[in-house]
């Protein structure tokens, strides 16, 4: 157990293989009918990756048809952005020393400058970020559509879009910042991205938390959704961007040590091991009993007296639900889980002890979609819904599980890190005592079609509409404030997708959720299922209120 503790803390100093599982067929992912055309059921290692010194990969919103994914590597410390395509994925690599940073980007229907390359070309190899190759990056994450990076003397950059502004620079004056433009922050010690809003992790004292960019959830934590009507004729509501990074005033007598952020809302853990959770509260993913918006950090009362979390505790915010490891008897902690965990039966509105995994010294976990993956001892577990081979647990076996399950391959494998996107997952493993196996493992090419294209803004959705279904696209009336991210989840939806209930869960297709109204549900009905937050926002909705009415408290 030492051992494997002291590993943990040096996985800074080390890296490892990475290894992917799922589906590679961008074009058709998160479709009920996909076909096995591009699926990889078993761990599979990259070629432009294979002996590459991964340190860590994490994932970005990755329950939704925009999840973003970041994988961070070692070599000379530099930072590789992955960028997958239609569902607009991207991925930053750090190489060891924190020098170089790579991107990398396939063909792509959204392109809003995430891979910091300063253009929108498609790029389907690493990629050397030059702009970032003075800096030495120690941390990195992702949204929808936008990438943070912190150095090692505590500045933070970002890049992508900033619509909202995410990306905390303290203007709005363009929408997509395509080269990394320094954040507002300073002595920042890490961040975590959520769907359009950014959190980062500070060491002044009274302002350890900070967030910036959309807070139509409550999801910064400044206790409003800061709503307004745009229209004196008629009710059309907006939610005014926070550009500047703001402290979040109820934990400035709190020192955070660990946040993590999913589409809509925010995990965050005290020096004490105390939890707070706020943002979008449906399906009880903020663990308060109850489906409501929090506007401001709430205590979750389960982990108090002798149930707080240890300092080593593993956090983790899925689309729908969070997870903590807690308790200070066992080695690891104990794994608790609520919101929506499983794709069918009751959610949990609060958190509770998933007994499959008690005794496993855990490491590292993420959650997907529906599907959540972890680093225990010296194994790799799943479990979940998957429809891709995201579980990894081979061509021949089962795709879902209701309970978690060893991914044999992976048996005996000490696990760096790991990640969950849309349909896919990524694996981190030490090589130590293991290359003769990993080298038997299968390798995948990937594609090179695309390198060096321009993307054309705002992008049209090239994908045809399927043989015997009526395109509904051209008779949907979409707000002239629509993105093209909004636009392709439309797409999505349209052509039979099962994602529309991923949406829902995130509060993109809520006609209204507001903090102590409407009990916050966080499933869409009727159309409303399938709108997006930008067409959510701009539509008509029935309640009455005066122009320049703003901020909108928390009851």
């Amino acid at each position: 157990m030492a051992e494997e503790k002291k590993c943990e803390e040096e996985k800074g100093k080390i890296g490892g293989e990475l290894l992917f599982c799922g589906s590679t067929n961008w074009d058709t992912i998160g479709r009920k009918k996909t076909g096995t055309e591009g699926n990889l059921y078993s761990p599979t290692r990259l070629r432009p990756l294979v002996g590459i010194d991964i340190r860590y990969v994490a994932a970005g919103c990755g329950s939704e048809t925009n999840a973003n994914l970041c994988l961070v590597y070692q070599q000379n410390n530099s930072l590789f952005c992955f960028l997958f395509p239609v569902v607009s994925c991207h991925c930053l690599a750090l190489d060891v020393d924190g020098r170089d940073a790579f991107t990398n980007g396939m063909k792509c229907a959204l392109q809003k400058g995430q891979l910091g390359h300063g253009d929108t070309l498609q790029r389907d190899r690493p990629t050397v970020a030059s702009e970032l190759s003075k800096y030495n990056i120690v941390i990195a994450s992702s949204g929808r559509a936008h990438s943070v990076v912190v150095t090692d003397d505590g500045q933070s950059f970002a890049f992508g879009w900033n619509k909202h502004g995410q990306l905390g620079s303290g203007s709005l004056r363009n929408e997509v910042e395509a080269s990394p433009v320094p954040c507002q922050v300073s002595d920042v010690t890490t961040v975590a991205c959520g769907g359009d809003f950014t959190m980062w992790l500070s060491s002044v004292q009274g302002s350890s938390i900070l967030s910036a960019g959309l807070p139509q959830y409550g999801q910064l934590g400044h206790g409003t959704d800061n709503e307004y009507n745009t229209k004196d004729s008629s009710v059309r509501l907006a939610y005014q961007p926070q550009p500047r990074p703001k402290a979040i005033a109820s934990l400035s007598g709190e020192t955070i040590v660990k946040v993590a952020c999913g589409t809509n809302h925010t995990v965050a853990v005290d020096s004490n091991g105390s939890v707070y959770t706020w943002g979008f509260g449906g399906y009880g993913r903020l663990g308060h009993r109850e489906q409501k918006d929090e506007f401001s950090p709430r205590r979750v009362d389960v982990f108090s007296r002798h149930n707080v979390l240890p300092p080593d505790a593993v956090v983790s915010a899925g689309g729908a639900n969070s997870a903590c490891t807690a308790g200070m008897d066992a080695a690891g902690g104990q794994l608790y889980m609520w919101g929506k965990i499983k794709s069918t039966g009751d959610d949990s509105m609060y958190p509770k002890p998933l007994m499959d995994l008690s005794g496993w010294n855990l490491r590292c976990m993420d959650s997907g979609s529906m599907h959540h993956f972890v680093g225990a001892d010296t194994s790799c577990i799943s479990w979940g819904h998957a429809q891709n081979g995201e579980l990894g647990y081979g061509p021949n076996a089962q795709k879902s599980s209701a309970i978690p399950k060893k991914v044999d391959i992976l048996d005996g494998m000490h696990v760096i890190s790991v990640a969950c996107g849309l349909g896919h997952s990524m694996v981190v493993v030490d090589r130590t005592g293991v290359i003769d196996r990993l080298e038997q493992l299968d390798v995948y090419d990937g594609k090179a079609f695309g390198e060096g294209t321009e993307v054309s803004q705002p992008v049209i959705s090239a994908k045809k509409t399927p043989k015997g279904s009526p395109d509904k696209s051209k008779k949907r009336k979409q707000s002239k404030d629509t993105s093209d991210s909004e636009d392709e989840e439309d797409e999505e939806t349209e052509e039979g997708g099962d994602d529309s209930e991923e949406e829902a869960a995130n509060g993109n297709a809520e006609k209204r959720q507001r903090g102590g109204k409407g009990g916050g549900r966080g499933r869409g009905q009727g159309r409303g299922g399938n709108k997006s937050q930008a067409e959510e926002k701009s539509s008509v909705r029935g309640r009455g209120r005066p122009k320049g009415s703003r901020g909108r408290p928390r009851k």
